[in-house]
């Protein structure tokens, strides 16, 4: 039986709950509401355990804010034994059109700062990621990801979180070379 880990990265508190940045946990919470699971809080994270087709997947969403999200994912993946090749991490970007995704098993962080700490944290940039696009205009970057999404932007996204729930599972089920071969065009 394998063991998955799934980081979905934002920041944790009500003031970031519905900005471009926490992305990452709009994914999961869309996940944990439809397959009835709920997070629990754990040290460093808000960490759900679910069985699926025997594998068993921690899904975590990082309570150290999204800059130090490496050293969350270093302890759950430690704490659970996951090897590198099962772990999924899943974040905003930038640089990627609104609505578009983009699944690498290894990279550069593309300037985002948790995928940055992560890797400094766990030694290496090989690892999946699955990147959710929010490009559109914007004037300061930080001022962009920590605002708030707009309702156009909403109506636009919410259908994409149930491919990103999709790519999800099959990254757990049929491997990561598969499902890139699957989703990434879409």
């Amino acid at each position: 039986m394998g063991k998955f880990l799934i980081i979905g990265l934002g920041n944790p508190g009500k003031i970031y709950k519905k900005t471009r940045h926490n992305t990452g946990f709009m994914i999961l919470d869309k996940i944990s509401k439809n397959y009835s699971f709920c997070f629990l809080k754990k040290k460093l994270g808000f960490v759900s355990k679910f069985n699926y087709k025997e594998k068993i997947i921690f899904f975590l969403k990082p309570s150290t804010y999204i800059n130090c999200s490496g050293k969350s994912v270093k302890y759950w993946m430690k704490k659970e034994r996951i090897l590198l090749e099962n772990i999924l991490v899943i974040s905003d970007d930038i640089y990627l059109d609104l609505g578009t995704f983009r699944l690498k098993g290894k990279g550069g962080d593309g300037g985002h700062n948790g995928l940055k700490n992560i890797e400094k944290e766990i030694g290496t940039s090989h690892y999946a990621r699955l990147r959710f696009g929010i490009k559109r205009n914007f004037e300061k970057k930080t001022d962009y990801v920590l605002g708030n999404w707009k309702n156009e932007e909403l109506n636009l996204i919410n259908p994409k979180l149930d491919l990103a729930m999709k790519i999800v599972f099959s990254f757990i089920k049929d491997g990561l070379k598969n499902t890139m071969n699957m989703f990434n065009n879409q």
